[in-house]
């Protein structure tokens, strides 16, 4: 058996695949199947993906997030909704003054979301397994479904809470 190598390419093309979708995000599974002891994975994600506030509780598992490419905020909120920590963590631009945090672990029952904040930003997931999609996560019942007319305008919120300037 021989090493799996992650290339650039590899990168460059989930970032235009994510740029094309829908939801402009996308996944690319490391992990072989579900069943693995530890489920890893690479999440591209566009600078306008709203991914809506949510927790690990039904299946509560502990996620690590890595940068790989660009800059990125999670954000930590109470139950009812308000921000109680925001972390930028990235991989800062040559042309960057900012130090960024590589990326933040995320204990299981939190709830959070993650927001692009540059084009073609990249991480790198881990958490461990098995995965069963049906006890994925819990959604935040204070956050506007994802695709709703209320999406984006939150969206835009939680990026002034974290001083989005890129």
């Amino acid at each position: 058996m021989s090493a799996t190598v992650f290339s650039d390419s590899m990168i460059e093309a989930l970032v235009a695949a994510a740029a094309a979708h829908p939801r402009r995000r996308l996944h690319r599974n490391v992990h072989r199947s579900y069943d693995d002891p530890c489920q890893r994975l690479f999440n591209a994600i566009g600078v306008d993906s709203y991914i809506r506030p949510h927790r690990h509780s039904l299946d509560p598992r502990d996620e690590c997030l890595v940068a790989v490419r660009g800059a990125m905020a999670l954000l930590v909120f109470d139950d009812c909704g308000a921000i109680r920590q925001a972390a930028r963590f990235g991989v800062p631009a040559a042309n960057m003054t900012e130090r960024l945090n590589a990326g933040v672990e995320v204990p299981a029952g939190v709830w959070h979301t993650v927001v692009a904040l540059a084009p073609g930003s990249v991480l790198f997931e881990v958490k461990a397994g098995p995965f069963d999609p049906a006890q994925a996560k819990e959604f935040a019942p204070w956050a506007p479904e994802e695709g709703s007319a209320a999406a984006q305008g939150y969206l835009a919120q939680l990026k002034r809470a974290v001083g989005s300037s890129w």
